[in-house]
C-alpha cells in the first residue's frame, strides 16, 4: 500500500503541533512497507462508513480509478471544548483543563486542515509500521487523531491539557490522544480512518455487543461491522486496556491508537 500526501493551496498540511506524538514499537518496520501498485483493488463506490462523518468538515474522494481514496479535512471538531474561542458556541468551560497555550484556539488558523490519500482497499500483506509524529488519521469529528506519545515522550507530560473529548490544541491541530468521548464512550461507534486505510472503532464491536477478545498487536481483527453488510474486514478497535490517569482532567483514560499500522 503506498500512502502519499496531496498539499492544498489553501492549507497548510500536517501543521507541527507543540504537542506531538510516536510510536516506540520497536518491533515495527519503518521502511513504509510495501509499494507495489499492482496490489492495488479498485471499489466501486466510496466504504459506507464514511457516511459516518461529519460533512461540514471531512471530504472523501474516490479516484477515477477506484483505487485509492483522497481525504481532506478542515480539523473542525463537531463538539464542545475549551480550545474553542470563548465567544464560539461549542466553547465548554473545563476549570480542571490546564490549556496548552492561552493564545490560540480551534479555527485560529494556526495548520488545522490536514488531506491524505489511502488506498481504497487496505494492503495487509506488508510489513507493519510505526506511527509517527503528528496527524495519524482523522477522526467521524473532523478532528485530527495523535498516537499515545508526545514530542518529548510520554503521554504524561501533557495529561493536565486533555479536554472531555480526550484531545488537545498545542497550538497547531486539535487532536485526540484518548477515546474521544463525543464520538465513543464504551461502545462500537466509528472513530475514524488512519494513515493506512483501516478504520478504527470504539473499545466494543457490533458483531458480538463487547468487548473483542480476538484483537492483535494494533488493536485490530476481522469481523463484520455496522458498514459492512455482512461482510467481514479488518479494522481497528480502542484497546480497552485503562491508560494510568493520575493527573488527567477526566478519567478512565483509554488510548485511541499506538500503533503499528497494519494496512500498507
Amino acid at each position: 500500500m503506498k500512502i502519499y500526501f496531496k498539499p492544498l493551496t489553501y492549507i497548510t498540511i500536517f501543521a507541527f503541533a507543540l504537542f506531538s506524538c510516536s510510536s516506540d514499537d520497536s518491533s515495527s518496520d519503518d521502511s513504509g512497507g510495501n509499494d507495489d501498485d499492482d496490489d492495488d483493488v479498485a471499489v466501486t463506490e466510496l466504504h459506507a462508513a464514511f457516511a459516518a462523518f461529519n460533512l461540514d468538515a471531512v471530504t472523501a474522494i474516490l479516484s477515477d480509478d477506484g483505487t485509492e481514496v483522497y481525504i481532506e479535512t478542515t480539523g473542525f471538531p463537531d463538539h464542545t471544548s475549551i480550545y474553542w474561542e470563548t465567544d464560539n458556541a461549542l466553547y465548554m468551560d473545563e476549570p480542571g483543563v490546564s490549556k496548552t497555550t492561552q493564545d490560540t484556539y480551534i479555527g485560529g488558523g494556526q495548520g488545522e486542515a490536514a488531506s491524505f490519500t489511502v488506498d481504497a482497499t487496505p494492503n495487509l500483506t506488508g510489513s507493519t509500521v510505526t506511527t509517527q509524529l503528528n496527524t495519524i488519521g482523522i477522526a467521524v469529528s473532523g478532528a485530527s487523531i495523535f498516537n499515545d506519545q508526545e514530542g518529548m515522550g510520554d503521554l504524561d507530560q501533557a495529561a493536565g491539557s486533555l479536554d472531555w473529548a480526550g484531545a488537545h490544541k498545542g497550538p497547531g491541530v486539535y487532536h485526540y490522544h484518548l477515546e474521544p468521548t463525543p464520538i465513543t464512550n464504551d461502545d462500537e461507534s466509528l472513530v475514524g480512518i488512519l494513515l493506512d486505510g483501516v478504520f478504527i472503532y470504539g473499545r466494543q464491536c457490533s458483531s458480538t455487543g463487547t468487548y473483542p477478545t480476538d484483537l492483535d498487536a494494533s488493536g485490530g481483527h476481522t469481523s463484520t461491522t455496522q458498514y459492512t453488510d455482512g461482510a467481514e474486514e479488518y479494522h481497528y478497535h480502542i484497546v480497552n486496556e485503562e491508560y494510568p490517569a493520575g493527573n488527567y482532567a477526566y478519567d478512565p483514560a483509554y488510548v485511541l491508537f499506538a500503533g503499528p499500522f497494519q494496512g500498507y
